[in-house]
């Protein structure tokens, strides 16, 4: 989608109101046509279109696709982030698998562009960052928690742990949503089950 030397920066940081929302409605719209064709599929000009603005003042916002790709991105990594904190902080961590699984799921079946933009993270380097940076964060929170849950575990077992469970469930409910809904919601309750069965043996401290 792109490379190394694409400049994905907005053009502009809008801090007046009015183009903040101008700014808000090219997400949103862009948005819309991912979700509905595809990152690869969307040309700047339909963008602009769907804004309902000429190519030259989108260009003003945004200098390529990959930059409204990566506005688009870390706004779902931020609500990610915000949400995976604030739902652990009330779960017991019984049911912490369930919340986990449960919260990527919807956001990769009904956020808008999620599952679009996502699926392709291998092929944009600065998603991959992001991408990274939104492992360790929400990693970093699960890391607390369990510390909290089961203080025997050892530190690394307990760390690697915080990046198994976000990244595994992860990568498997991106297939998911490629799958029929049936076998889809059936793929969601074996990730479940395995994520249960790997909670058990760290809260039993086998190894």
């Amino acid at each position: 989608m792109t490379d190394d030397n694409i400049d994905v920066k907005p053009r502009r940081t809008p801090v007046q109101a009015r183009s903040r929302e101008r700014v808000n409605s090219i997400l949103k719209h862009a948005a819309d046509i991912f979700n509905d064709v595809g990152v690869d599929g969307t040309s700047m000009s339909a963008i602009a279109r769907k804004s309902d603005m000429s190519l030259a003042s989108l260009y003003r916002y945004f200098p390529n696709k990959a930059a409204i790709v990566q506005a688009i991105a870390e706004t779902h990594v931020a609500r990610m982030e915000q949400e995976m904190r604030d739902r652990l902080a009330e779960t017991a961590v019984e049911d912490a698998v369930d919340v986990l699984v449960d919260l990527y799921y919807d956001f990769y079946r009904n956020e808008p562009a999620y599952s679009a933009i996502w699926s392709g993270v291998e092929s944009m380097p600065e998603l991959r960052e992001l991408d990274l940076r939104e492992l360790y964060t929400n990693a970093r929170d699960l890391d607390e928690r369990l510390k909290q849950e089961f203080p025997d575990l050892p530190d690394a077992r307990r760390w690697s742990a915080s990046l198994l469970l976000p990244r595994a469930t992860g990568t498997m409910l991106r297939l998911a949503v490629t799958l029929p809904e049936d076998e889809a919601d059936n793929l969601v309750e074996e990730i479940k089950s395995m994520a249960r069965a790997y909670m058990l043996q760290l809260a039993t401290g086998a190894h």
